[in-house]
């Protein structure tokens, strides 16, 4: 039988998705393949480095801007404008038929995701992107929960990871601003806002640039500027979409006033003190910023012929939204990896094999071609533990894998990297 190679090839199922996906797991041993999710961004450039073939860079057309983002276990649709309905939402693919991971998880629940997260959220709350631009993005911050909740939406912590594969290049400008430097006065923001229309707003003059390096990341909790640089970066976080953007001027291209406050009360859309008050103050001003969010990957557990990193931990408020592991399997060498829960997977590097679904790292994709890089793991599955071959002579096999919220209690604390 010749399977499908394109999306176009495949009939999408609205009915009978639990038969389809429990069959899927039965023959897969408990994963679930998932197609190439892309997202545009209209006020973005594209880094170019996500695999994407450059003829499909403007695939969604040229007024909604160039892709620069690819979504992972996502069951949240993007805020873009003029967004296709699906747009953003992960796809499962199971023979010559597909239909969407947030239908499989409403039909299924507790089977795929566990019953802790089910029952208390009803949902998969996280997702995680590549997201890859040619410099910098503008300075902001994504709401609270309280924050988000005034327009009906979700707060959003976020976390970054610089995975090696993706950046063989650092672009325009592998720098990212963060916080604002202590010392910095209400008023002096304040200002920033009131001069949206008189050019740079100079925002930028108030905060601190980090160097970027791959293979280290960084957790970022909501109400927190930042300016993230040119790598390309690896991002679990909270399944929502929110944002304000609070510099409106980047490398010479105007940041609507509309990004600013399109997740504020439309009624304090011209409110300054309402914008700048969003900000978590005693956050953006701490004098050990770098300390309180930088992370380096820490070794959860390693072996003969591989290795396993924790690459996102600690908490945000006292709180584990989610965490990220890589794993490493060197060629000709095979491992089971069990986990405390469900997990989103993809591959940067190499090929293989996850219990019975075959892994390969694309070289380069088209928009609608489907791949053999990227699944959803269940929690059983995952607590069982799912069986990594490498199957090359000479790469290794190297995934990305991140879950969901209070799933790894024993996830090392922020600076743990320090100790090792």
């Amino acid at each position: 039988m010749n399977l499908p190679t394109t999306t176009g090839q495949l009939s999408t199922l609205s009915s009978d998705i639990r038969a389809a996906t429990e069959a899927h797991l039965e023959d897969t041993g408990g994963l679930l393949r998932l197609s190439p999710t892309w997202v545009p961004r209209s006020f973005l450039q594209p880094g170019l480095r996500i695999k994407l073939h450059p003829d499909d860079t403007y695939a969604y057309g040229l007024n909604r801007g160039g892709i620069d983002e690819r979504w992972f276990g996502s069951t949240t649709v993007t805020a873009n404008e003029g967004r296709a309905e699906d747009e953003g939402l992960s796809y499962v693919v199971v023979g010559k038929e597909r239909f969407t991971l947030l239908d499989a998880i409403n039909e299924c629940g507790a089977d795929i995701i566990g019953s802790s997260i089910w029952d208390k959220y009803g949902k998969w709350p996280v997702y995680s992107k590549f997201f890859d631009n040619m410099g910098p993005i503008p300075h902001h911050m994504h709401q609270s929960a309280d924050q988000a909740a005034l327009v009906g939406q979700e707060g959003k912590p976020e976390s970054y990871y610089f995975p090696p594969q993706h950046n063989n290049v650092g672009n325009n400008f592998p720098y990212t601003f963060m916080g604002l430097e202590p010392g910095t006065t209400r008023q002096q923001v304040y200002d920033c806002i009131a001069n949206w229309q008189k050019g740079d707003n100079k925002i930028l003059e108030l905060s601190k640039a980090y160097k970027l390096q791959p293979g280290t990341g960084w957790l970022i909790d909501p109400c927190i500027l930042h300016a993230p640089g040119s790598l390309c970066t690896y991002e679990p976080q909270w399944g929502s979409d929110v944002f304000g953007m609070y510099q409106n001027l980047v490398e010479g291209r105007e940041v609507p006033w509309s990004l600013l406050v399109k997740d504020m009360p439309e009624d304090k859309h011209q409110d300054i003190d309402f914008i700048i008050d969003q900000l978590d103050w005693e956050k953006n001003l701490d004098p050990n910023f770098k300390d309180n969010h930088y992370l380096e990957p820490v070794t959860a557990t390693k072996g003969e012929g591989y290795r396993d990193k924790w690459i996102v931990y600690g908490k945000v408020d006292d709180f584990q939204y989610f965490t990220a592991k890589e794993l490493t399997v060197e060629p000709h060498s095979k491992v089971t990896i069990t986990d405390n829960g469900a997990y989103s997977a993809i591959v940067t590097q190499g090929e293989g094999h996850a219990n019975k679904l075959r892994l390969n790292c694309p070289k380069l994709l088209r928009f609608n071609e489907l791949s053999e890089d990227e699944f959803f793991a269940t929690e059983s599955a995952a607590k069982a533990g799912v069986t990594f071959k490498n199957t090359s002579a000479t790469e290794p096999l190297v995934l990305l894998r991140y879950f969901g919220p209070e799933v790894n209690p024993d996830a090392p604390a922020m600076g743990a990297y320090r100790n090792q």
